[in-house]
């Protein structure tokens, strides 16, 4: 490493002092491409029985539990926990979608950050100031240099003005754009009929306007303005198999979008891992997030890959991958993260195994495989390196 960049890639010693890292692997920094770093201080993960409109209900009674007056501190709190315990497990990057923005806490040392300001609502005139508040921290988190883009919740939260608001806002700035889409079987009641589990929560919220009903979009329509945007990306998608119209679309713009999946959160919510398989067979690039300790109990990219691997869904190689390269990619930071690459900014997750291992790969994801250092940039973000030999 010279300068914080990666210099070479070689055998044999370099010139100059040298780590000797002994037994020991070394990744790209890891990619978490989706979570929500403001629940990085639940002790445990709130309960899923009831499918997903039950969890959001608990999801919206623990944010209402937050004093108002203290709401800010405890979110930047929380963000700073999350990036200390990402980088803890390996990560250097980190989707992270944001209801408003925490710019102390972003602009400290940790991982990389792509923040995806989300906004929701289903009324004309809480869309107005949505919007708003939302364009307002996206110019502030350009104020500051954090990478930014943009987030319509999920179709079953955003109407279609306010969504098209926000893609178009991203789309002139050059942004990536993040939405929840086929995340649950219920949605397809409320798209389909303006009924069922969604609806009853969303009138029990407050959130749905009686007098004059939102147009939402279905997840084909929303998947067609994201491929608009410079890069996109699909979250979940668990129920894309039921869309052949959805998946179509989403195939045909491969080029600019990415889906990223959460296995332990879908698992949790839905009963079943994420249909791997259908993306990878549509040939689409799939990243791997956490989601949230809300939904998760911990913050770990490598536990994600390890529990693909054990369901038989994928290599320990391709689970990888999918948690650098195609983590970058989705978050339009390849050009400075997720390969090792000369010239590169030096991301690097180092990884000691306990034992040996058939190859590196199974190695990295064995579950007594510890993380002892994580690089940014060629500086140490967490834990240590032994001292020049």
């Amino acid at each position: 490493m010279d300068r914080g960049r990666i210099a070479a890639i070689g055998k044999g010693r370099p010139p100059g002092p040298a780590v000797d890292l002994g037994d020991a692997i070394i990744l790209p920094g890891l990619v978490n491409a989706h979570t929500h770093l403001e629940f990085s201080t639940v002790a445990q993960p709130l309960t899923a029985d009831g499918g997903l409109p039950a969890w959001i209900s608990r999801v919206v009674a623990l944010r209402r539990l937050r004093p108002s007056d203290s709401a800010a501190d405890e979110t930047a709190r929380a963000v700073a926990r999350g990036r200390t315990e990402s980088a803890a497990a390996g990560v250097t990057a980190i989707g992270e979608i944001a209801t408003s923005a925490s710019l102390d806490a972003y602009a400290a040392p940790g991982p990389r950050l792509r923040v995806f300001r989300e906004a929701l609502s289903l009324s004309p005139a809480a869309g107005t100031a949505a919007f708003a508040a939302a364009l307002r921290d996206l110019d502030r988190l350009a104020a500051r240099g954090i990478p930014a883009g943009v987030s319509p919740h999920a179709p079953y939260s955003v109407a279609s003005t306010l969504g098209g608001r926000l893609l178009a806002t991203a789309r002139g700035r050059g942004l990536p754009a993040a939405m929840h889409l086929a995340e649950s079987r219920d949605e397809e009641a409320l798209l389909a009929g303006g009924s069922g589990p969604f609806r009853d929560l969303l009138e029990s919220l407050g959130a749905w306007p009686a007098a004059a009903p939102p147009r939402l979009l279905s997840a084909a329509d929303w998947i067609s303005r994201l491929a608009r945007g410079p890069r996109g990306i699909v979250v979940h998608g668990t129920h894309l198999d039921r869309d052949p119209v959805a998946l179509a679309r989403l195939a045909r713009h491969r080029d600019r979008l990415a889906v990223a999946i959460c296995p332990r959160t879908t698992r949790a919510i839905s009963g079943s891992l994420p249909p791997l398989a259908l993306f990878q067979n549509a040939g689409l690039r799939v990243a791997i997030g956490t989601d949230s300790r809300a939904s998760n109990p911990d913050l770990s990219v490598l536990a994600e890959c390890r529990t693909l691997v054990d369901a038989g869904l994928t290599s320990p190689a391709s689970a990888l991958t999918m948690a650098t390269l195609q983590g970058a990619w989705a978050l339009l930071l390849d050009h400075q993260c997720g390969s090792l690459t000369v010239g590169r900014p030096a991301d690097l997750a180092i990884l000691h195994p306990a034992a040996r291992h058939a190859d590196p790969f199974t190695a990295a994801l064995a579950p007594d495989t510890r993380v002892v250092a994580t690089l940014r940039a060629g500086r140490v973000i967490a834990g240590c390196l032994p001292e020049c030999v």
